[in-house]
Formats: C-alpha cells, structure tokens, sequence
C-alpha cells in the first residue's frame, strides 16, 4: 500500500505539473512584471477544462499526501 501511494502521488504530480504548465495567460515575464494590463474573461472551452483538471488534481494531490502521512 506505501509503495502504491508514492507511485500514484508521482503520478499525480506530473499532472499537476503539466496542467499548470499548459496554463499560459500572458504572453512572458513582462506583463507579470507590472506590464500592459489586460482584461481577463471567462474561461471558455479547453481552457477551462484545463483549468478544472488542475484544480482537480490539486485536490488529489493534497489528498494523497494527508493519506501518505496517515499511512507511514
């Protein structure tokens, strides 16, 4: 079960972090450094499903890591 749990928290962090990654709202390190402010919208379409996937596989992760912690 311990091997099992490290293996899907391994899983899921590659996810997570390709999801995040996926998410580019601007166009580099200019506009988050105070550049030319634009207006955010809604989320449409895969942007959204995106956006659902990461924070679904937050959620998992920080599930699996309390799990990890109660099962050692």
């Amino acid at each position: 079960m311990h091997t099992a749990l490290k293996y899907f928290q391994l899983i899921i962090s590659i996810f997570l972090i390709l999801a995040i990654v996926i998410q580019r709202r601007g166009a580099g390190l200019s506009e988050s450094m105070g550049g030319s402010g634009t207006i955010y919208t809604t989320k449409r379409g895969a942007e959204k499903v995106v956006f659902n996937a990461t924070v679904i596989l937050a959620v998992l992760f920080v599930l699996s890591a309390l799990a990890f912690l109660f099962v050692s």
